[in-house]
Protein backbone atom coordinates (compact mmCIF):
# COMPACT_ATOMS: atom_id res chain seq x y z
CA UNK A 1 0.00 0.00 0.00
CA UNK A 2 1.40 3.55 -1.21
CA UNK A 3 2.82 5.69 2.36
CA UNK A 4 3.04 9.17 1.27
CA UNK A 5 5.85 11.13 2.36
CA UNK A 6 5.36 14.95 1.84
CA UNK A 7 7.59 17.97 2.38
CA UNK A 8 6.70 19.71 5.94
CA UNK A 9 4.54 22.73 5.58
CA UNK A 10 3.59 25.10 8.57
CA UNK A 11 -0.31 25.14 8.86
CA UNK A 12 -2.27 28.06 9.35
CA UNK A 13 0.63 30.59 9.61
CA UNK A 14 1.51 29.01 13.43
CA UNK A 15 1.41 31.97 15.84
CA UNK A 16 0.60 34.42 13.10
CA UNK A 17 -2.90 33.39 13.70
CA UNK A 18 -3.13 34.89 17.10
CA UNK A 19 -7.22 36.10 16.39
CA UNK A 20 -7.94 33.16 13.88
CA UNK A 21 -11.24 34.62 11.87
CA UNK A 22 -12.80 31.09 12.14
CA UNK A 23 -12.37 31.15 16.23
CA UNK A 24 -14.30 31.06 18.56
CA UNK A 25 -15.73 34.52 19.70
CA UNK A 26 -15.89 36.86 23.15
CA UNK A 27 -17.90 39.97 23.40
CA UNK A 28 -16.24 43.28 24.88
CA UNK A 29 -18.53 46.48 26.01
CA UNK A 30 -17.74 49.50 24.34
CA UNK A 31 -18.79 52.75 25.59
CA UNK A 32 -20.74 55.25 22.72
CA UNK A 33 -18.08 57.57 21.25
CA UNK A 34 -15.85 55.10 20.46
CA UNK A 35 -15.34 53.73 17.40
CA UNK A 36 -16.83 50.29 18.14
CA UNK A 37 -20.35 52.22 19.94
CA UNK A 38 -23.26 52.29 18.01
CA UNK A 39 -25.89 54.60 19.81
CA UNK A 40 -25.82 58.00 21.00
CA UNK A 41 -22.85 59.60 22.54
CA UNK A 42 -24.70 62.00 24.33
CA UNK A 43 -26.47 59.50 26.55
CA UNK A 44 -23.75 57.39 26.81
CA UNK A 45 -25.38 53.71 25.18
CA UNK A 46 -23.08 50.94 25.55
CA UNK A 47 -22.55 48.60 22.15
CA UNK A 48 -20.80 44.81 22.23
CA UNK A 49 -18.52 44.35 19.71
CA UNK A 50 -17.51 41.06 18.80
CA UNK A 51 -14.03 40.15 18.56
CA UNK A 52 -12.02 36.40 17.88
CA UNK A 53 -10.05 34.74 21.30
CA UNK A 54 -6.76 35.29 20.76
CA UNK A 55 -4.39 32.16 20.84
CA UNK A 56 -0.47 31.33 21.41
CA UNK A 57 0.83 28.19 20.67
CA UNK A 58 1.45 25.56 23.58
CA UNK A 59 2.74 22.35 21.71
CA UNK A 60 4.19 21.08 18.21
CA UNK A 61 4.87 18.00 17.51
CA UNK A 62 8.17 17.77 14.90
CA UNK A 63 8.43 13.74 14.06
CA UNK A 64 12.00 14.33 12.86
CA UNK A 65 13.50 15.57 15.99
CA UNK A 66 10.37 15.10 19.06
CA UNK A 67 9.67 11.67 17.48
CA UNK A 68 7.46 9.94 20.09
CA UNK A 69 8.38 11.83 23.06
CA UNK A 70 6.24 14.63 21.52
CA UNK A 71 3.40 12.77 23.31
CA UNK A 72 2.82 11.84 26.99
CA UNK A 73 1.47 8.10 26.42
CA UNK A 74 2.12 5.90 23.26
CA UNK A 75 -0.97 3.04 22.93
CA UNK A 76 0.88 0.58 20.81
CA UNK A 77 -0.22 -3.16 20.89
CA UNK A 78 -0.32 -2.42 24.96
CA UNK A 79 -1.87 -5.66 24.99
CA UNK A 80 0.19 -7.68 23.42
CA UNK A 81 -1.89 -9.41 20.78
CA UNK A 82 0.83 -8.83 17.66
CA UNK A 83 4.43 -9.31 19.77
CA UNK A 84 7.18 -8.01 18.05
CA UNK A 85 5.46 -5.75 15.90
CA UNK A 86 5.47 -1.85 16.11
CA UNK A 87 2.32 0.04 14.80
CA UNK A 88 3.24 3.68 15.72
CA UNK A 89 5.87 5.55 14.31
CA UNK A 90 7.59 9.11 13.65
CA UNK A 91 8.64 9.18 10.30
CA UNK A 92 10.80 12.21 8.74
CA UNK A 93 7.73 14.23 8.04
CA UNK A 94 4.59 12.19 9.77
CA UNK A 95 3.12 9.87 12.44
CA UNK A 96 2.10 6.67 10.77
CA UNK A 97 -0.78 4.36 13.44
CA UNK A 98 -0.24 1.11 11.77
CA UNK A 99 -3.54 -1.76 12.43
CA UNK A 100 -3.65 -5.45 11.14
CA UNK A 101 -7.22 -6.74 11.69
CA UNK A 102 -5.50 -9.74 13.85
CA UNK A 103 -4.66 -6.65 16.44
CA UNK A 104 -6.57 -6.61 19.54
CA UNK A 105 -7.24 -4.25 22.84
CA UNK A 106 -9.56 -6.65 24.69
CA UNK A 107 -12.35 -8.83 23.12
CA UNK A 108 -13.86 -6.58 21.01
CA UNK A 109 -11.85 -3.56 19.97
CA UNK A 110 -8.51 -2.79 18.49
CA UNK A 111 -6.57 0.26 19.74
CA UNK A 112 -3.48 1.88 18.53
CA UNK A 113 -3.18 5.75 19.62
CA UNK A 114 -0.73 8.22 21.23
CA UNK A 115 -2.11 10.04 24.39
CA UNK A 116 -1.73 13.83 25.32
CA UNK A 117 0.97 16.22 24.60
CA UNK A 118 4.63 16.83 25.57
CA UNK A 119 6.82 19.71 24.86
CA UNK A 120 10.51 19.65 25.75
CA UNK A 121 9.61 16.54 28.41
CA UNK A 122 7.03 18.42 30.25
CA UNK A 123 3.46 17.78 29.94
CA UNK A 124 1.29 20.05 28.51
CA UNK A 125 -2.48 19.47 29.97
CA UNK A 126 -6.09 21.01 28.70
CA UNK A 127 -7.80 22.02 31.97
CA UNK A 128 -11.60 22.92 33.16
CA UNK A 129 -12.60 26.23 32.27
CA UNK A 130 -9.57 26.67 29.19
CA UNK A 131 -10.13 27.05 26.03
CA UNK A 132 -7.95 25.35 23.19
CA UNK A 133 -7.59 24.47 19.69
CA UNK A 134 -5.84 21.74 17.35
CA UNK A 135 -4.83 22.27 14.26
CA UNK A 136 -3.03 18.89 11.89
CA UNK A 137 -3.28 17.43 8.96
CA UNK A 138 -4.64 14.14 8.77
CA UNK A 139 -4.30 11.73 5.59
CA UNK A 140 -7.26 8.51 5.48
CA UNK A 141 -6.31 5.82 3.38
CA UNK A 142 -9.11 3.27 1.28
CA UNK A 143 -8.44 0.52 3.14
CA UNK A 144 -9.46 2.77 6.46
CA UNK A 145 -12.74 1.84 6.33
CA UNK A 146 -16.47 3.88 8.05
CA UNK A 147 -17.85 1.15 10.15
CA UNK A 148 -21.21 0.83 11.91
CA UNK A 149 -20.30 0.52 15.32
CA UNK A 150 -17.23 2.85 16.55
CA UNK A 151 -14.23 3.76 14.51
CA UNK A 152 -12.35 6.33 16.01
CA UNK A 153 -9.67 8.75 14.81
CA UNK A 154 -9.37 11.47 17.35
CA UNK A 155 -10.75 11.54 20.75
CA UNK A 156 -10.61 14.34 23.89
CA UNK A 157 -10.58 12.47 27.08
CA UNK A 158 -10.47 13.10 30.78
CA UNK A 159 -7.81 11.45 33.43
CA UNK A 160 -9.69 8.59 35.25
CA UNK A 161 -12.85 8.93 33.08
CA UNK A 162 -13.51 5.78 30.93
CA UNK A 163 -15.48 7.35 28.33
CA UNK A 164 -14.64 10.28 25.48
CA UNK A 165 -16.17 13.77 25.81
CA UNK A 166 -15.08 14.45 21.94
CA UNK A 167 -14.65 12.00 19.26
CA UNK A 168 -13.69 12.45 15.48
CA UNK A 169 -15.27 9.16 13.66
CA UNK A 170 -15.58 7.12 10.79
CA UNK A 171 -19.13 5.90 10.59
CA UNK A 172 -21.74 3.56 7.53
CA UNK A 173 -25.08 3.75 7.04
CA UNK A 174 -25.24 0.67 4.32
CA UNK A 175 -22.65 2.11 2.02
CA UNK A 176 -22.78 5.42 2.84
CA UNK A 177 -19.35 6.24 4.60
CA UNK A 178 -19.42 9.14 6.70
CA UNK A 179 -16.43 11.41 9.03
CA UNK A 180 -18.10 13.63 11.93
CA UNK A 181 -16.98 14.48 15.58
CA UNK A 182 -19.06 13.40 18.18
CA UNK A 183 -19.74 15.05 21.25
CA UNK A 184 -20.82 12.28 24.32
CA UNK A 185 -21.58 15.05 27.40
CA UNK A 186 -24.77 16.48 28.80
CA UNK A 187 -26.54 17.65 25.52
CA UNK A 188 -24.42 16.29 22.89
CA UNK A 189 -24.59 15.06 19.23
CA UNK A 190 -23.18 14.45 15.89
CA UNK A 191 -21.53 17.45 15.16
CA UNK A 192 -20.60 18.53 11.30
CA UNK A 193 -20.52 15.24 9.12
CA UNK A 194 -19.50 14.81 5.31
CA UNK A 195 -18.88 12.27 2.83
CA UNK A 196 -15.40 10.20 3.61
CA UNK A 197 -15.04 9.01 -0.02
CA UNK A 198 -14.38 12.60 -1.48
CA UNK A 199 -11.84 12.79 1.23
CA UNK A 200 -9.47 9.88 1.11
CA UNK A 201 -5.86 9.08 -0.41
CA UNK A 202 -5.26 12.66 0.48
CA UNK A 203 -4.24 15.32 3.07
CA UNK A 204 -6.76 17.38 4.74
CA UNK A 205 -6.74 20.06 6.99
CA UNK A 206 -8.41 19.68 10.73
CA UNK A 207 -9.10 21.82 13.01
CA UNK A 208 -11.14 21.42 16.20
CA UNK A 209 -11.73 23.74 19.25
CA UNK A 210 -13.03 23.01 22.66
CA UNK A 211 -13.99 25.30 25.10
CA UNK A 212 -13.99 22.80 28.83
CA UNK A 213 -16.07 23.73 30.31
CA UNK A 214 -18.92 21.34 32.96
CA UNK A 215 -22.67 22.09 31.64
CA UNK A 216 -24.17 24.41 28.89
CA UNK A 217 -21.00 26.65 29.15
CA UNK A 218 -18.95 23.94 26.85
CA UNK A 219 -18.62 24.35 23.11
CA UNK A 220 -17.00 22.99 20.32
CA UNK A 221 -16.04 23.59 16.76
CA UNK A 222 -15.15 21.49 14.14
CA UNK A 223 -13.31 22.49 10.23
CA UNK A 224 -12.27 20.36 7.81
CA UNK A 225 -10.62 21.80 4.75
CA UNK A 226 -9.77 20.00 0.95
CA UNK A 227 -7.10 21.93 -0.71
CA UNK A 228 -8.11 25.06 0.89
CA UNK A 229 -11.93 24.26 0.37
CA UNK A 230 -13.75 24.50 3.54
CA UNK A 231 -16.15 21.36 3.52
CA UNK A 232 -17.38 20.92 6.86
CA UNK A 233 -17.33 24.30 9.62
CA UNK A 234 -19.52 22.88 12.46
CA UNK A 235 -20.64 24.47 16.22
CA UNK A 236 -22.17 23.02 18.80
CA UNK A 237 -22.81 23.98 22.70
CA UNK A 238 -23.09 21.51 25.57
CA UNK A 239 -21.26 19.91 28.05
CA UNK A 240 -17.51 18.98 27.42
CA UNK A 241 -15.88 18.53 31.18
CA UNK A 242 -16.94 14.82 32.63
CA UNK A 243 -14.46 15.08 35.68
CA UNK A 244 -10.81 14.25 36.18
CA UNK A 245 -7.96 16.47 36.80
CA UNK A 246 -7.15 17.66 33.15
CA UNK A 247 -8.03 16.52 29.79
CA UNK A 248 -5.79 15.21 26.69
CA UNK A 249 -6.33 14.91 23.03
CA UNK A 250 -5.57 11.13 21.37
CA UNK A 251 -4.65 10.34 17.66
CA UNK A 252 -4.79 7.19 16.08
CA UNK A 253 -7.34 4.49 15.77
CA UNK A 254 -9.24 2.91 18.28
CA UNK A 255 -12.50 0.93 16.88
CA UNK A 256 -14.43 -1.96 17.20
CA UNK A 257 -14.28 -5.59 15.62
CA UNK A 258 -18.28 -6.23 15.59
CA UNK A 259 -18.25 -5.02 12.18
CA UNK A 260 -15.80 -7.15 10.65
CA UNK A 261 -16.47 -7.54 7.31
CA UNK A 262 -14.93 -3.78 6.86
CA UNK A 263 -11.74 -4.62 8.92
CA UNK A 264 -8.76 -4.33 6.91
CA UNK A 265 -5.06 -3.97 7.28
CA UNK A 266 -4.88 -0.18 7.43
CA UNK A 267 -2.76 3.11 8.60
CA UNK A 268 -4.00 6.71 9.10
CA UNK A 269 -0.65 9.72 8.74
CA UNK A 270 -0.81 12.63 11.00
CA UNK A 271 1.83 15.77 10.65
CA UNK A 272 1.87 19.68 11.50
CA UNK A 273 0.21 18.90 14.82
CA UNK A 274 -0.36 21.85 16.66
CA UNK A 275 -1.94 23.18 19.57
CA UNK A 276 -3.33 26.43 20.62
CA UNK A 277 -4.92 27.79 24.38
CA UNK A 278 -6.51 31.06 24.36
CA UNK A 279 -5.33 33.78 26.22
Amino acid sequence: MPYPISRRTALFGGLAVAASAGGLYTATTALAGSTAATGSAATGTAATAVRPLAFQQRWAANPATDKLNAFAGVEDDRSHSHKGVQHIFAEPDQYRFVMHVKDRDGSDRQRQEVRGMQQGGSRVEMHKNETWRYNYQMYIPDTLKGTTNFTHIFQVKHSGVGSPVVTVSLGRSGSNERIEMRMYGSGGGTIGTTDLAKLRNKWIDIEIEIKVVDGKGGSLRFQIQDAGTTVVNASHSGDTWLGGDEAHPKWGIYRSIKDSSQLRDTYLLTRNMKAFKSQ
